[in-house]
């Protein structure tokens, strides 16, 4: 069954269940939900990301591995 049938099934579904099983099925993937909601970039932003990326990628930029990141926000704490 591709996607896209399953996702016309669930809605059919939902929209024909009791509260209790709607609350049900909320619950399963609540978590899921409020994560994807909660960080999402405006496309000014995703603008900037991608200008930086450009800059890194023609080695326009400083880098740093993971330990190195770890060290410097450290020391910002600390101050």
């Amino acid at each position: 069954m591709t996607s896209t049938a399953i996702r016309k099934k669930l809605m059919t579904y939902i929209a024909d269940a009791d509260d209790k099983k709607v609350k049900g099925l909320y619950m399963l993937v609540e978590d899921e939900i409020i994560s994807s909601e909660k960080f999402k970039l405006s496309g000014e932003h995703l603008k900037i990301v991608e200008q930086e990326r450009e800059k890194h990628v023609k080695g326009k930029s400083k880098s740093y591995n993971w330990n190195e990141a770890k060290q410097i926000i450290r020391s910002k704490r600390k101050s």
